[in-house]
């Protein structure tokens, strides 16, 4: 098996980073960039300033993050996959089909909040990813 490449975003706390597989990324102008999953689409809006008001990663909590304007959110969702009448229903649908995966789950008590299970994004489809050096494993 060839070596499995990663990519670096900055952490939540703005520490070393999270590494997320190559197969995680498709860049908006990327040809069948409509493609892209829900919670990629959510790290991306978390990464990018211009956003923090809409939303933001949750302080004291690593992975939490909460959405400050559920509609703005659901609205830019819409635009990037060419749904028009998205809306934060069909939005918060979509991401409880995720709790099963536990690639996130709602935070009890906590409004529009959520934390991602970054041990399961960074190695999902990866069964045999040695996270002591980030390389591969030979079958």
């Amino acid at each position: 098996m060839r070596g499995l490449g990663c990519r670096r975003v900055r952490s939540p706390a703005g520490g070393a980073g999270l590494a997320f597989p190559d197969w995680a990324y498709k860049a908006e102008s990327s040809p069948g960039s409509r493609q892209i999953q829900l919670w990629h689409f959510i790290l991306e809006l978390l990464q990018k300033e211009e956003f923090r008001h809409v939303i933001a990663w949750q302080q004291g909590e690593y992975g939490e993050f909460v959405i400050k304007d559920p509609d703005e959110v659901a609205r830019l969702w819409g635009r990037r996959k060419s749904k028009p009448q998205m809306n934060y229903d069909k939005l918060s649908r979509a991401l409880r089909y995720y709790y099963n995966k536990r690639i996130l789950h709602k935070t009890k008590g906590k409004r529009f909040t959520y934390k991602f299970n970054f041990s399961k994004l960074i190695f999902v489809n990866y069964p045999m990813w040695d996270m002591r050096d980030g390389r591969a494993q030979k079958s």
